[in-house]
């Protein structure tokens, strides 16, 4: 039964009632997003909405469509709550879907697109009907280029009003919130005041602050959680991709949780997401130090501070598990570690780096993290699941995170049950994003639903083939559409822009 181009009914039946809906799902073993057990019963749509939901597997019903799930899992879409794109260029987001994701948030990590009126660039978007639902953070970096702060260590008073009217004006037309990436240039540069001022205008705006930390190594990774939580006093903050670059056991990992934990029962919200790879992926610029990327001018550094810049560097890269653990993703030196180009250039990896990469020259997974330590992260009540991925990743976790939640931490680990896992993907991401009418099943929500049967989802993706799509995801719904069937993906896609609704006036 192929419903991309389906006329099916069944109108010959004896029916229930005499609504006509669109879509029914029946005999599906139906995990809410919850986190509750999951129950057998019929999914009903009209429009791009869940109108109603059936236990009674007797019950007949008129539908222009109708699938037997024949007990597989119906479950909510996953929410991507960290991703990457440009769905001007790429729109289709087939990675995202394939592993059972319907909705995606970008803006990340201090980036969102460079305009000081975003609202246009989100209606562009819409008008292109992307494969999945998109929500926007506004993103701090661009602030601050798009302002005239760009490079400023300290901003003029203009210069940070400036910065304040921008993202006002970008949460009043939908954006969820503000991200930082203050690991990042010119994200680094932002000091005490720029941030607390910020986060007042995101607080009186209703939305929240997604932030790449200052430094997640191990011995810094305090300083930048406090960083975040004084955000906190004036809006909800939230964790991206949780790690402890370094760090060894689950207790190191509970140090950390209980001291947002502290946070939470102070009345903040504080929450974070994951992915589930023991290797981050960015660019190598990660390595080089403030003063050997813009504004200064890079070639004038590596010739006048050049063995201060290979000391730095050679102490950065062994401190991260040494060259071995750093994974070219791009450039000349694609798919070798930084060990075998020093090897084959025959000198130092230090000055493999300096002379031969630079701050600009390639991006790499650093294999910096321990199991234990994200096995759990992954576990706690606040922690949901994201990708930090895209189309283009040349990492695994842009095609694959989902679904190896499933395949590795629910079925071949047991480390989470299927609805906590479905939860952690779903609702739990829905509530720390702020979106209240995705991520679950029920009645008056739009209809963005997965069939599947958990023993043949798989991640397929590695690192040394990151983009295989993941598969076992058959039916996946964008808005109560069908946006892919088996191998067959909708086009036009199915998905749309999602904007924040503005918080109501205090009375």
């Amino acid at each position: 039964m192929v419903l991309l181009g389906l006329m099916a009914s069944f109108g010959c039946q004896k029916q229930a009632d005499s609504t006509v809906y669109d879509l029914v799902i029946r005999n599906g073993w139906i995990h809410d997003g919850s986190g509750a057990p999951p129950y057998y019963g019929q999914v009903l749509i009209s429009g791009e909405k869940i109108a109603k939901i059936e236990t009674d597997t007797a019950r007949v019903f008129q539908a222009t469509h109708t699938v037997d799930a024949k007990g597989q899992v119906v479950a909510p879409g996953f929410i991507d709550s960290h991703a990457h794109g440009d769905p001007l260029k790429t729109p289709e987001f087939r990675n995202f879907l394939a592993m059972g994701v319907t909705t995606i948030f970008l803006g990340q990590d201090g980036s969102s697109p460079n305009t000081p009126a975003i609202e246009h660039w989100m209606d562009s978007v819409d008008r292109l009907h992307p494969g999945v639902n998109i929500g926007m953070s506004v993103g701090h970096g661009t602030l601050r280029m798009v302002s005239g702060v760009a490079y400023d260590r300290e901003p003029s008073e203009e210069g940070l009003s400036r910065m304040e009217n921008l993202l006002a004006e970008a949460l009043e037309n939908g954006c969820f919130g503000l991200s930082t990436g203050l690991e990042y240039n010119p994200g680094y540069l932002a000091g005490e005041k720029e941030l607390d001022r910020l986060a007042r205008v995101v607080g009186e705006k209703g939305g929240m602050i997604m932030s790449h930390m200052r430094n997640e190594d191990d011995d810094q990774i305090e300083a930048s959680l406090q960083e975040l939580l004084k955000q906190g006093d004036h809006c909800p903050v939230h964790v991206s991709h949780i790690k402890i670059v370094y760090a060894k056991g689950a207790d190191r990992a509970r140090e950390i949780l209980s001291i947002m934990e502290r946070e939470r029962a102070s009345g903040k919200q504080v929450t974070a997401d994951l992915y589930p790879y023991e290797a981050s992926y960015t660019g190598i610029g990660l390595l080089f130090p403030e003063w050997a990327k813009p504004p200064a001018d890079y070639p004038t550094v590596a010739r006048e501070r050049k063995s201060e810049l290979e000391d730095h560097l050679r102490n950065r890269v062994n401190a991260r598990n040494g060259p071995e653990a750093t994974l070219l993703g791009s450039g000349t030196f694609k798919g070798k570690t930084l060990a075998e180009v020093a090897l084959e250039r025959g000198k130092p990896f230090e000055r493999v780096l300096v002379e031969d990469i630079g701050p600009s020259g390639a991006s790499a997974a650093y294999f910096v993290m321990d199991e234990t330590v994200m096995k759990a992260f992954l576990k706690d009540d606040f922690v949901n699941i994201c990708s930090d991925g895209s189309p283009t990743s040349n990492h695994p976790r842009g095609h694959g995170t989902f679904a190896k939640i499933i395949e590795e931490y629910v079925v071949k680990d047991s480390l989470l049950s299927l609805p906590e896992a479905i939860y952690k993907m779903t609702a739990l991401s829905a509530n720390n994003l702020g979106i209240t009418d995705r991520g679950r099943i029920e009645v008056g929500y739009f209809a963005d639903l997965l069939l599947f049967d958990p023993l043949q989802v798989q991640a397929n993706a590695t690192y040394e083939a990151a983009a295989q799509l993941a598969s076992g995801f058959d039916w996946v719904l964008v808005n109560g559409k069908v946006a892919k069937e088996a191998d067959t993906y909708a086009s036009p896609g199915r998905g749309r822009i999602i904007r924040k609704s503005p918080p109501a006036e205090k009375k």
